[in-house]
C-alpha cells in the first residue's frame, strides 16, 4: 500500500455543500489517478455514499455513519478507513466529516498512529454556507475552531450577495484564503496540497480486523430497517428499504413539510424511477434523477427526540405498491 498519501479533508457544518464539492472535485480527477472518498455521517443509515454514487472507474467510496468521526474514532473508523485504503490503494483520499463533528480534532488524529507516515494531511477545506453567513448565522464552535487553521474557506452560495455584505462576511472570518462560489464549484487546481504526491509502496498499517458496518439484511422486503440516535448536537433517524419497494414523491415532500427537521437526506425508489434529494431547515425539496441503485434510503436530523412511531407511520402513509 501507498505511504504518505495525500489526504484532504472537507469540513463544513450541516448543508454548506460539502458533498457537492466533492462531486465538482470527483468530476475533475486526472485519468489514472485513483481516489478515495471516505464519508462520516452523523445518522446510522449513511446517505452521502448514495448521493455520490456515479459510474466512475478509479474511484473508491466508504462510510463511517452514527456520529462524528472524533466520536466514533477508535474500531469503526479505524477499520472503515483502512479498508478503504487497503481496498483502494489510493493516490489520493478525501475525508468529509460530519457537519455537526469537530475537523480540528479529526485533523489532529489523522496525524498521529496508526496513520501517521500512512496519511500526509492537507490543509483543509472549510465550505460555509454565505448566505447563512449573510443572515447573521454563526459559525458552530466546532467549525470556527477549524477555520483558523484552514487551507481555504470555500464561500458557498453566494447567489445575490452584492460587495459589502462579502466584505462584511470577511470581516467575520480569520485571515484565511477565501474563495466565493456557486453550487460549491472549485477548479481542482485550487485545491490546498494538490502537489503533494503519494510515495513508494508500503504496507505497515495495523488496524483492527473486522467490519466498519453491517449490510443491511431485510427478514421482510415490505420492512424498512429503522436506526435512530440521539448524539451531541442533535437526534437522527434513518431508514433503508428493499428496492423492490416504490415511494411516492409528492406524498414523501407533503409529509416532510409537517415536520421540523434541520436535515433531510433521501434516495429513493418511484414510479418514475431512482431519485434523491437534500434539504436543509424545513427547505423546499428539489429532486434529482440518482445513479444509486441498491436500496430507498432516508435520514434525518432534528434537534430534539421525536415520536418514532408517528415518523414511522407517516413515512408508511408514502409507500406505494413494490415493482
Amino acid at each position: 500500500m501507498l505511504q504518505n498519501i495525500p489526504t484532504h479533508v472537507i469540513a463544513g457544518p450541516l448543508g454548506a455543500g460539502k458533498t457537492s464539492l466533492i462531486r465538482q472535485l470527483m468530476a475533475q480527477r486526472p485519468a489514472g489517478e485513483r481516489w478515495a472518498v471516505l464519508i462520516n455521517e452523523f445518522g446510522q443509515i449513511g446517505l452521502d455514499a448514495a448521493l455520490l454514487t456515479r459510474d466512475a472507474d478509479g474511484i473508491a467510496l466508504g462510510e463511517v455513519a452514527g456520529g462524528c468521526l472524533c466520536c466514533v474514532n477508535g474500531a469503526p473508523f479505524q477499520i472503515g478507513l483502512g479498508r478503504l485504503l487497503r481496498k483502494a490503494r489510493p493516490d489520493r483520499l478525501f475525508i468529509e466529516p460530519s457537519g455537526l463533528g469537530h475537523p480540528a480534532q479529526l485533523l489532529k488524529q489523522l496525524n498521529e498512529a496508526p496513520w501517521q507516515g500512512v496519511l500526509a494531511v492537507q490543509s483543509c477545506v472549510l465550505v460555509l454556507d454565505a448566505q447563512a453567513l449573510a443572515a447573521g448565522k454563526p459559525l458552530p464552535d466546532s467549525q470556527h475552531e477549524a477555520s483558523a487553521s484552514a487551507g481555504l474557506l470555500l464561500l458557498n452560495k453566494t447567489e445575490n450577495l452584492d460587495e459589502p455584505t462579502r466584505e462584511r462576511i470577511t470581516r467575520q472570518l480569520p485571515p484565511v484564503r477565501l474563495i466565493w462560489t456557486q453550487q460549491a464549484m472549485l477548479s481542482l487546481s485550487e485545491l490546498p496540497g494538490l502537489t503533494a504526491q503519494a510515495q513508494a509502496s508500503v504496507d505497515k498499517l495495523i488496524v483492527p480486523q473486522g467490519l466498519a458496518q453491517k449490510p443491511a439484511i431485510w427478514s421482510d422486503p415490505a420492512l424498512p430497517i429503522c436506526l435512530s440516535q440521539a448524539q451531541e448536537g442533535g437526534w437522527s433517524i434513518g431508514w433503508r428499504w428493499h428496492p423492490s419497494q416504490l415511494f411516492d414523491v409528492s406524498g414523501i415532500t407533503q409529509w416532510l413539510k409537517s415536520l421540523n427537521w434541520r436535515r433531510a437526506k433521501l434516495v429513493i425508489h418511484s414510479p418514475d424511477g431512482w431519485q434523491s434529494a437534500n434539504a436543509l431547515d424545513n427547505a423546499g425539496l428539489s429532486w434529482l434523477p440518482s445513479e444509486w441503485r441498491k436500496d430507498s434510503r432516508i435520514e434525518l436530523i432534528f434537534d430534539e427526540p421525536q415520536a418514532v412511531g408517528e415518523l414511522q407511520a407517516g413515512l408508511a402513509r408514502c409507500r406505494l405498491q413494490a415493482s
